[in-house]
């Protein structure tokens, strides 16, 4: 329950970081901006794998909530990738994004297609449905990594 009203907060402050975002567009705010959306991905998604590695146990509740989340918060960072922000502070985002944001918008829309599925297999409460889900948004997620980030 801790964990959800966290999670609640991080939402509502990303609601609101994107008003900001929208009125500021200053770089380091984009930044830090799509960092957050994505670090609450990461956390979300982190749930779900360690789900279906057997590292915690398995929640149909938990997975059903960590997926919905996935499916809002993954609509939010791509406003924030302007074309000023890579040179607004420390980012691991590469160069390539502005220089092929087709093929960028393309592995953010293949990834987002993934995750009604994720939601589906989570409502399923059948764990071979949900690591099956699991793994095409992971590579979904890796293939963009792949291409746009320093790691």
């Amino acid at each position: 329950m801790k964990r959800a009203a966290i999670l609640a907060c991080w939402l509502a402050l990303a609601t609101l970081a994107i008003t900001v975002v929208a009125q500021e567009m200053r770089p380091d705010r984009a930044i830090k901006f799509r960092q957050g959306l994505m670090y609450a991905m990461n956390v979300n998604f982190g749930v779900l794998s360690r789900m279906v590695k057997g590292e915690i146990p398995y929640s149909k509740d938990t997975a059903v909530l960590r997926a919905k989340n996935l499916v809002e918060l993954s609509a939010m960072p791509w406003e924030a990738f302007l074309p000023v922000s890579h040179a607004g502070g420390r980012t691991k985002a590469k160069p390539e994004i502005w220089q092929d944001k087709a093929k960028f918008e393309k592995l953010a829309e293949a990834m987002q297609a993934e995750l009604p599925m994720l939601v589906a297999a989570t409502q399923s409460g059948d764990p071979g449905q949900l690591k099956s889900a699991v793994g095409r948004v992971g590579d979904a997620c890796e293939k963009c990594h792949d291409a746009f980030v320093n790691e």
